[in-house]
């Protein structure tokens, strides 16, 4: 739990030096249009002023500036406030049970686990594992026993290339002896032992699987 609280701490503070540069860049923009527009208006002609449309539109772009500004600071804010209350509430997760559709897992330090549950053995089952977008990173032909077995994906891609670190959703095919398609179910159901705040969403650790908060789909508290 340790470790996530300082990945969570390390990726605020570099989001926090990123934004601090974004609007650096913003304000020195900002001062760089004050002073050309400032200088424009000192030495323009007197007897040729400058155009007022062209003056109108500038100051017009002032605005614009000064507002988005304005605009970025709140919407950092917001930002802020929404991942502390989301961190907040993914916490209160921990001993209790939960009940996940499993077909999405966090790929973790090589390794990214779910849980598959054939309605009978399976003699080949196709699993085709795809990255946030969707694209195909690699896939596997293998037997299921029936009954609920681990799947673990090492994180190597079809190139046998190492993928990033991240979620990914399974995808599997299957067929019994005689070519009847068969269900595969993926629902994680367990105790949650730890929460991961390091990315974009909390992630919680359920016995080997790591799931996000978003793919529960019911809680229960079983010592109660």
């Amino acid at each position: 739990m340790a470790s996530s609280i300082g990945s969570t701490t390390s990726s605020t503070a570099s989001s926090a030096s990123t934004t601090r540069a974004d609007a650096q860049q913003i304000a020195g923009n900002f001062t760089q249009f004050l002073t050309l527009l400032t200088t424009q208006l000192k030495n323009q002609n007197p007897l040729d002023p400058m155009d007022t449309n062209q003056f109108t539109q500038q100051l017009v772009q002032f605005a614009q500036v000064e507002q988005q500004l304005k605009g970025n600071d709140r919407l950092d804010s917001i930002l802020t406030n929404a991942k502390a209350a989301s961190s907040a509430s993914a916490t209160s997760f921990i001993g209790q049970t939960v009940t996940s559709d499993g077909k999405s897992a966090q790929l973790k330090d090589g390794a990214a686990n779910w849980t598959l549950t054939p309605a009978r053995a399976v003699t080949k089952a196709t699993i085709t594992i795809l990255d946030a977008k969707g694209n195909v990173v690699g896939t596997q032909t293998k037997a299921l026993t029936a009954g609920a077995q681990s799947f673990t994906w090492n994180g190597r891609n079809s190139a046998g290339l190492s993928a990033a670190e991240g979620q990914y959703t399974i995808k599997v095919d299957a067929f019994d002896a005689t070519g009847q398609s068969v269900a595969v179910d993926t629902a994680v159901s367990g105790k949650v032992t730890g929460v991961d705040l390091s990315g974009s969403e909390p992630v919680l650790t359920v016995g080997a699987a790591r799931v996000p908060v978003s793919s529960v789909r019911s809680i229960s508290n079983l010592s109660t």
